[in-house]
């Protein structure tokens, strides 16, 4: 049926053809050229066969071919299995099974997530928190997630935030981060991963509320809130504070990971005082006490998190809670010589470069983490002592023959000995 038409200075009104409002009413109309029927612009009653789009029409169209994009991309988007994921992070991360397992069950449904297509029903967002000791792996757990999803990936400090209109960085340059480590693709980044580490620095302090602003605690929990759930955030392309009248990129983080990791120090005591569990004397309970207390951060509750300074709100947002153990000795052997990109591995790389081998004895891998266990900040400090070990090595070795094989003993890992006399380096300089 022929629309009504008006008149205008040619004689005809013109009609958006997805709202169906005039030019009158929409204002000025994008004309295409539409079918012509026997070479006219009218049909046989006189009216436009043109076709027209107003501008409200056209940032609508837009929107909806990018929704499109988006779905079809997010179709094509290839989810992991668990035990795939799983055996993944096994050939860079030593130990932390239970870890393993949460991180590769959350990870994957939250990718079922996003490529779900219903309409009957809705599946929540599960965003992660790891508790564990500083050196033992957590940030290594999300790099390597990111790796083998093969999407961005971000990492931000919670300790650098503070709450909006302060000296510090707003929640938003997160966003930014992972912005950059997609090159600006909007799409690719709404479904890419962020840890925030740090995340129990920004506890409160005292479980009584503050009659003054907790610019860098509190507050930055209350700003984090929409952002883990699912909100547009407005995002400064150059970062730095926000400007009414500055530009931003809005991102839709309803579809962004978010995993959380800190150290917690003190959870145990808080954990420990729920229990009941005493540590005075050496009997045999109070040394049975002690065995228990060193597993005691896996019976964490949000209970615990809310006494330790985080607000309830927050806690409610990150529903996988999951714990790492503290690097073992014999871990912290393993990480030296088994993981891909394993310290010993590396530095053996090295060495052929030069065209030589190295090798290392067990008891100096012993050493090295003895020493490392000694400093308390687990497999971090392992690069360290590594370091240390290899300077005079690395250093000399460019000037010595071709085709030699090196070994790493324990006196040399403790310092004792050295690989190089300096009459030695003299002699090969």
């Amino acid at each position: 049926m022929a629309k009504q038409r008006g008149r205008k200075k040619d004689g005809k009104e013109r009609f958006c053809d997805f709202c169906n409002r005039s030019d009158a009413e929409a204002g000025p109309l994008v004309e295409g050229e539409g079918n012509l029927q026997n070479g006219q612009r009218t049909d046989e009653n006189g009216h436009p066969v043109g076709v027209y789009i107003c501008g409200d029409c056209i940032p609508l169209c837009g929107k909806m071919i990018r929704e499109r994009v988006k779905k079809s991309e997010v179709k094509n988007f290839d989810v992991p299995t668990p035990r795939t994921i799983f055996d993944y992070l096994n050939d860079f991360v030593i130990g932390q099974e239970n870890a393993k397992k949460a991180l590769s069950v959350g990870v994957t449904c939250h990718y079922k997530r996003i490529i779900f297509d219903r309409d009957d029903i809705d599946l929540g967002k599960s965003n992660m928190l790891m508790i564990g000791p500083s050196g033992c792996g957590k940030t290594l757990l999300a790099e390597t997630l990111a790796k083998k999803l093969d999407v961005p990936f971000a990492v931000g400090d919670a300790t650098t935030l503070t709450e909006a209109g302060y000296v510090g960085e707003d929640v938003e340059n997160l966003l930014l981060k992972l912005l950059r480590a997609a090159d600006f693709d909007i799409n690719a980044a709404q479904r890419g991963i962020i840890y925030i580490d740090e995340i129990d620095k920004i506890g409160r302090t005292t479980s009584n509320v503050s009659i003054t602003r907790d610019v860098s605690g509190e507050g930055v929990q209350q700003a984090l809130l929409k952002m883990l759930e699912g909100t547009i955030a407005n995002v400064p392309p150059q970062g730095g504070r926000k400007h009414p009248e500055a530009q931003c990129i809005q991102i839709d983080t309803s579809e962004i990971l978010f995993i959380c990791g800190g150290t917690f120090t003190g959870l145990d005591k808080i954990i420990a005082k729920r229990h009941n569990t005493r540590m005075i004397g050496f009997n045999n309970r109070g040394l049975q006490a002690l065995e228990e207390n060193k597993n005691i951060i896996e019976k964490v509750i949000p209970d615990d998190l809310k006494e330790f300074g985080l607000i309830p709100e927050l806690i409610g947002r990150l529903p996988v809670i999951t714990t790492l153990e503290e690097l073992t000795k014999q871990d912290l052997i393993r990480v030296l010589t088994e993981p891909r990109n394993a310290i010993t591995k590396q530095y053996q790389a090295l060495v052929e470069m030069d065209q030589a081998t190295l090798d290392f004895e067990q008891e100096a891998l012993e050493t090295i983490a003895t020493i490392a266990l000694k400093k308390g900040t687990g497999a971090r400090s392992l690069r360290t002592i590594m370091e240390e070990i290899m300077l005079d090595i690395m250093f000399t070795l460019p000037d010595q023959p071709p085709g030699q094989k090196f070994v790493i003993t324990k006196e040399i890992a403790e310092g004792a000995k050295k690989l190089f006399e300096p009459d030695e380096d003299r002699e090969a300089a």
